[in-house]
């Protein structure tokens, strides 16, 4: 069930655009800033507040790859899987990732701690290999500075 809080920001958003439904992304993702993901209960009250149906704002939800519709982990790892980021050296980032997490893409770590997703761009190719975690960039990957991104993050491997 929507919040109050939830409903008002969603309300907001749209009373910023001149039909409902322009607000489906902001207001999906105004959910899942509070609750890490959007469940079916969830998306078709949203769904209601919008004037759609709940598969038309699913649609919206699961053509975003930033709108979660199942669980995930505290800290997402969004890993850029584009040419620029695959030529840069994207493969060895990624068998680092999943070596020292002990997961695979799509994956959550058993402490909820990580989840590894990829990602079509995250439009800093010049910088590749890059990945996000949370709303920051990380750009320029090695190894070794995954490790350190990792335990800034909490991972205690």
């Amino acid at each position: 069930m929507l919040s109050d809080e939830e409903r008002l920001e969603i309300e907001e958003e749209i009373g910023r655009y001149a039909q409902e439904r322009a607000a489906s992304v902001e207001a999906l993702m105004s959910v899942q800033r509070r609750r890490g993901w959007v469940d079916d209960e969830t998306l078709g009250e949203v769904a209601s507040m919008l004037g759609m149906s709940f598969d038309e704002l699913d649609g919206v939800a699961t053509f975003y790859n930033l709108i979660f519709r199942s669980p995930v982990g505290k800290n997402v790892i969004l890993l850029c899987d584009t040419i620029s980021c695959m030529v840069m050296g994207y493969e060895t980032i990624l068998a680092h990732l999943e070596e020292k997490l002990g997961i695979r893409l799509g994956q959550t770590t058993a402490d909820g701690l990580f989840t590894l997703l990829p990602v079509p761009c995250l439009g800093a190719c010049e910088r590749s290999p890059v990945m996000m975690v949370g709303e920051k960039l990380f750009p320029g990957l090695t190894p070794e500075r995954v490790d350190e991104i990792l335990r800034e993050h909490g991972w205690r491997g």
